[in-house]
């Protein structure tokens, strides 16, 4: 393709920031970026901003490159005949390539009750109604927390540290995707917290009310507030604009990341799943998708054929409190297992994944900024960028 090329990111999270980033570092590739919000959002740090050990939250000036447009909007359909993404607060973005990188959040759970009653952790604004409510809650009210996934368990765990009153309900059992010898240091830091623990076939919430959830066993738990951490669900923005989807909404692409549909169209993140090769959503896949992503897009644009897509895992790390935690080996095809670290060493290596990760984005948006600072493409005048980097770097709270 001659001249300039223009590719659009729907979605400014882990792996459409580093998709951008990866873009923006060519010349004659002007990408701009759509996302509903004016700030990234840590979303590893979501259940540290419900108790206000961090607010979860950095400026798009300091992960995204600053020849990267960034518009602040949410995409409402894409045209791929077209080539245009449809925005909800009018007009049109046109590009000659697209990323689909929207994202997960909250499930329905298909619970009576569960929609109008449960908070939800997945995501900037459902974190913030949390914290809010716990905030009008008095610390002895008994709190539920539903979901016994690295989501549920950092949530449980950072709110019992507090001194607030946790009974977590697993389902079938704590800590599924874990190794068995990691479930144990789990289990022994949240009785050591205080946390009650329900598991079993029987420890399946059937109802919630607004001062209480309802067992498969017929046990009937007051909660003041309850939260819902189990289950993810993506946009439906794919769905909506006719792209072909798995049964939970998810882009179908091939092992190129590219849409079985358009090969114009390239997906990074939860919202997208290779066919034969499927991945755990996490922040883990999204960061190694979204530079993937960009490959295949700049292979296209060179006239080359863009090459499978390999993921790598190491692992699963999680906080439990401020003081201890687990870090969960696997086997680099993400099968885990048994080894793994627990205690201060194991929240450590959480915290130390947490930076390493903000920092690569930071590290990311400081090569493509050195693009633009070498004759590459300028700021758009529209752009929010400008304003966000005249603003002192935000200091980290400590975790």
């Amino acid at each position: 393709m001659n001249g300039n090329v223009e590719v659009v990111v729907v979605g400014g999270g882990y792996g459409g920031v580093t998709a951008a980033n990866s873009l923006a570092r060519h010349e004659d590739v002007s990408v701009t970026l759509v996302n509903p919000r004016p700030d990234f959002v840590e979303r590893i740090r979501l259940h540290q901003l419900v108790t206000g050990s961090d607010d979860a939250v950095e400026r798009f000036g300091e992960v995204l490159g600053g020849n990267v447009r960034l518009v602040v909007d949410t995409a409402t359909r894409i045209d791929a005949a077209e080539r245009g993404v449809s925005l909800a607060g009018g007009g049109t973005v046109s590009y000659d390539y697209l990323v689909y990188a929207v994202g997960s959040g909250a499930s329905d759970p298909g619970v009576p009750g569960a929609v109008e009653f449960a908070y939800s952790v997945s995501d900037l604004e459902g974190a913030e109604r949390l914290r809010s409510a716990l905030a009008a809650t008095p610390a002895s009210a008994p709190v539920t927390v539903i979901g016994a996934g690295p989501t549920g368990l950092e949530t449980a765990a950072e709110l019992a540290e507090l001194g607030r009153k946790v009974t977590l309900v697993c389902g079938d059992v704590i800590g599924a995707s874990l190794h068995a010898r990691g479930r144990r240091p789990v289990a022994r830091r949240l009785t050591k917290l205080g946390v009650t623990v329900l598991e079993g076939p029987r420890a399946r919430v059937t109802e919630v009310t607004r001062d209480g959830v309802r067992l498969d066993d017929g046990r009937e738990l007051p909660s003041a507030v309850t939260i819902w951490t189990a289950g993810f669900r993506v946009p439906d923005l794919a769905a909506r604009s006719g792209l072909r989807t798995d049964t939970e909404g998810r882009l179908v692409t091939d092992a190129t990341l590219t849409s079985v549909d358009d090969v114009r169209i390239v997906a990074a993140g939860d919202a997208a799943v290779m066919k034969d090769r499927p991945f755990r959503m996490s922040c883990q896949a999204a960061v190694q998708l979204g530079p993937r992503a960009a490959a295949t897009i700049l292979r296209r644009i060179a006239g080359k054929t863009p090459a499978p897509v390999r993921m790598l895992f190491a692992g699963q790390c999680l906080s439990l409190g401020r003081n201890e935690g687990v870090t969960q080996f696997s086997y680099l095809n993400d099968r885990v297992n048994a080894l793994h670290i627990s205690g201060r060493l194991g929240a450590g290596v959480k915290e130390i994944a947490c930076r390493f990760t903000l920092n690569q984005l930071v590290s990311g948006a400081r090569k493509a900024s050195s693009r633009a600072s070498h004759g590459g493409s300028p700021d758009r005048a529209e752009s929010p960028q400008s304003e966000h980097r005249t603003t002192p770097s935000r200091t980290r709270r400590a975790a």
